[in-house]
């Protein structure tokens, strides 16, 4: 059985690491470094770069804070924000990461997503996606997708998007409820749900971890391949360590942390 994975991310904005509720990103988080070197030091199985307006102001990645990070950290780094072009793919590669977060420019055009796929394999181009609830007067359940950093609704439903990424070729998924975003109150658990039983790729959920027992239930119940938090890092809520022997004492398989 393959380990279950841990994943803190960073929201870089203005060269800090910021964290808000529903994607405000008003409130300073700490320096992404710093923060960076010490999720490595406590056993992170990958970390997570986010430059949260590169797209919102139409302006490229700082590429020189990715190096800076990518030099300090021997994980797994995926890094996102401001990608247009398949240029800027490969120069987010070159620059240190292992994997590239594509979102708002999978939307607007989505052979970016097969070009990058074909050229540098599908394990390096993850499918983000930033989503919200629409199905309040509704049967089943539903979700929309936004883009630029959840400002702007595309009118696209998430899970027919899903299978067009998977089709065009990620090789992984990130799952961002706008809805639970910085909330604590737990991930959308049937979204991940929904998601991994429809695709046969790697599903990372994002959005609403405030315990340890919402990881362990997006993990089990809502079927994620990996959890992604922020706040209950940065804030020093819980430790890496913490949540990965949690998490091993219920039975879910995770790397063990070695000090």
């Amino acid at each position: 059985m393959l380990a279950k994975r841990i994943i803190p991310c960073l929201d870089v904005k203005n060269g800090r690491n910021v964290r808000g509720v529903r994607f405000s990103a008003d409130q300073d988080a700490g320096d992404p470094v710093e923060l960076a070197t010490r999720y490595d030091q406590e056993g992170a199985d990958e970390l997570v770069f986010y430059d949260i307006t590169a797209s919102s102001d139409g302006r490229e990645i700082v590429m020189d804070l990715v190096r800076e990070v990518s030099e300090r950290v021997f994980i797994p780094l995926t890094v996102g924000g401001g990608i247009r072009t398949f240029a800027d793919v490969r120069e987010i590669l070159k620059g240190g990461a292992d994997k590239v977060s594509i979102n708002s420019a999978a939307v607007l055009d989505s052979t970016i997503i097969s070009q990058s796929a074909a050229s540098f394999g599908s394990q390096c181009i993850v499918g983000a996606i930033d989503v919200l609830r629409t199905d309040a007067d509704t049967a089943s359940p539903s979700w929309e997708v936004y883009i630029n950093g959840g400002r702007k609704a595309t009118g696209l439903d998430a899970l027919e998007w899903v299978d067009e990424l998977v089709e065009r070729g990620v090789g992984e998924l990130v799952l961002n409820s706008i809805d639970a975003d910085g909330t604590r109150d737990g991930y959308d658990i049937e979204l991940n749900q929904a998601v991994a039983r429809r695709v046969d790729v790697p599903i990372v959920a994002s959005g609403g971890a405030g315990t340890t027992e919402h990881i362990l239930e997006v993990l089990t119940v809502g079927e994620a391949n990996a959890a992604l938090a922020a706040s209950i890092f940065h804030f020093e809520v819980y430790s890496i360590p913490q949540v990965k022997s949690f998490l091993s004492d219920r039975g879910v398989v995770v790397r063990p942390y070695a000090a």
